[in-house]
């Protein structure tokens, strides 16, 4: 492994850290700790990294969409929350942390309600350990409601966006 980053860039980009934790997962490490100039962080496996596979999040929105079928009689029978949820999922937390909205105070958020989404467009940083991960949609859609405030804490499979799913 090198400890220099060819192009002289920054060693805490998000792509970096993503490698060092594949890095770490494949050689079976359990704790890096990593400093640049005053800068450091320090990243630690142990009994949530399981809940740091991105995998569940593609998992629940399948989940979520056989409940729009069955939320559709409740509509027909006049109830109003059943039908704001027809045809959409939900986007949900792929492990504990906090939910940021956007990338610094001063961004804008990385969506709002009505913004259309990719599968590759991020749509919310959860922090956890010290690491800030960035969360795609993983879907196509619209998002029709935010589910989490800002800087608020978010367990394993908490929603955190509805979406109206395109198709």
């Amino acid at each position: 492994m090198k400890s220099e980053t060819p192009d002289g860039g920054d060693v805490f980009d998000i792509d970096r850290i993503r490698q060092i934790v594949e890095l770490m997962e494949q050689h079976e490490l359990n704790e890096v700790d990593l400093q640049q100039g005053d800068d450091r962080i320090k990243l630690t496996r142990g009994g949530t990294a399981p809940a740091m596979i991105p995998a569940p999040v593609a998992a629940a929105p399948v989940a979520a969409a056989p409940a729009a079928p069955a939320a559709a009689p409740a509509a027909a029978s006049g109830g109003d929350a059943p039908a704001d949820t027809a045809g959409t999922i939900t986007i949900n937390s792929p492990m504990v942390g906090t939910f940021y909205s956007k990338a610094n105070p001063e961004s804008p958020p990385f969506v709002q309600v009505g913004d259309v989404v990719g599968e590759d467009t991020v749509v919310c940083i959860v922090e956890a350990m010290k690491v800030f991960n960035e969360i795609p949609a993983e879907c196509r859609g619209k998002i029709v409601e935010v589910l989490v405030g800002d800087q608020q804490a978010v367990d394993f499979g908490k929603p955190l966006f509805r979406v109206q799913v395109d198709g």
